[in-house]
Formats: C-alpha cells, sequence, structure tokens
C-alpha cells in the first residue's frame, strides 16, 4: 500500500469518462494540464469532506499510461482501465500530484504553489518595505496575478496580517510579470518587487 505524499497538489478535476475504453476526462486548474501530462502518478480524491483532523479521507493512487491534451482538457487512461465503467464512478473526484513529481522548471519559470506563502517587497521613497505574503495566485487572461495578504513581521519574525475594521485581511493584487516582480528567490522565500508601497 503507498503512503499518501504529504506534498499533494491539487490539479484538476475529473469532469467525466471520455469515450468507451476507460479514459478519464480532467478540467485542469489553470496551467494545471501541462504537469498531469508529465506525472505518472496521480492521486484522486472523491468528492466528499475531509475527516475532522482535516486530512484526505478518501485519496487513491492511479498510474497514467496514457494522456493527452483535448481541447482545454487532459484527457487520460489509468492502468488496468479498459472500459467506460471503470471510469465513469471516477467522475468530480479531484486530482492531486505530489508536488516532488512536478517536472524541473526552467529558470524563469515558477509553479504558482511555489509562489505562495512567500513575503513580497515593494517599494517606497526608493527603499523596500514588505508589502505583505502571497497567497494566491491566479490567471486575469494576460498574466498571473498574485493575491498578496498585506501585513508586517513581529519581532520574532512572524508575518501578521493586517486587518481591516471588520476583521478581515486587507488584500492587493499585484501583476506578476517582470514589469514589476523584478526578483523571485524560492529559497528565502522571498519575492522583490517595484510595487508600491504606502508607508
Amino acid at each position: 500500500m503507498l503512503t499518501v505524499p504529504d506534498d499533494l497538489v491539487e490539479l484538476g478535476r475529473v469532469a467525466s469518462a471520455y469515450g468507451v475504453r476507460g479514459w478519464v476526462k480532467v478540467q485542469p486548474h489553470a496551467s494545471g494540464g501541462d504537469t498531469l501530462r508529465a506525472v505518472k502518478r496521480w492521486w484522486l480524491k472523491a468528492p466528499q469532506p475531509l475527516n475532522k483532523a482535516g486530512a484526505f479521507s478518501s485519496v487513491q493512487p492511479y498510474t497514467v499510461t496514457q494522456s493527452r491534451l483535448h481541447s482545454g482538457t487532459v484527457v487520460a487512461l489509468f492502468d488496468g482501465f479498459n472500459n467506460r465503467d471503470q471510469a465513469e464512478p471516477l467522475k468530480a473526484h479531484t486530482v492531486w500530484v505530489s508536488r516532488a513529481d512536478f517536472p524541473a522548471s526552467s529558470d524563469d519559470e515558477y509553479y504558482w504553489v511555489d509562489l505562495i506563502g512567500c513575503l513580497i517587497y515593494g517599494e517606497n521613497s526608493g527603499q523596500q518595505l514588505l508589502l505583505g505574503r502571497v497567497v494566491n495566485v491566479f490567471d486575469n487572461g494576460a498574466h498571473a496575478v498574485l493575491e498578496v495578504e498585506r501585513g508586517q513581521l513581529d519581532k520574532a519574525g512572524d508575518f501578521q496580517p493586517s486587518l481591516n475594521a471588520r476583521g478581515r485581511a486587507q488584500t492587493e493584487l499585484v501583476p506578476f510579470v517582470e514589469a514589476h516582480v523584478h526578483t523571485v528567490n524560492l529559497t528565502q522565500r522571498r519575492l522583490d518587487s517595484n510595487w508600491p508601497v504606502e508607508s
């Protein structure tokens, strides 16, 4: 029995069975299609709530024998599947992949999952100041956008979010383009940008 990796990243959702030979059709999240096609072990989670401890309640490994792009989706065949009846029950399952299995990225490309949690610094009067922490990354159609939770580091070096009058975290959207975010250091979990930071 395979141990469930602790670094699983959700990359898509099974939309339906595909054809009559046991293939599944997966709707990838954003740019997850390339990674799905490159990785041969997927973990599928049934569409049900997590257990009380927040762990995966039902996640199973599947070995991908074939996969390809198809009209904005990824279609795949799992080892041992040969008819539609095997694929049908997987509809609505989420598709997860171990981060360790992701293919290596080039020097100027980054997986979005690696940017989440990084501190991002901006500028104020020529000085680099902390803007906040990246909590989400999404595609607006033209480029990736960082959703940044505003905040500061406390004396212990822990990030403390800035809250508005209603007690909600203040967020800001920063385009993830070279014109604004000029340095990415994943080792230090730090992004440097020219985005304006209010003093």
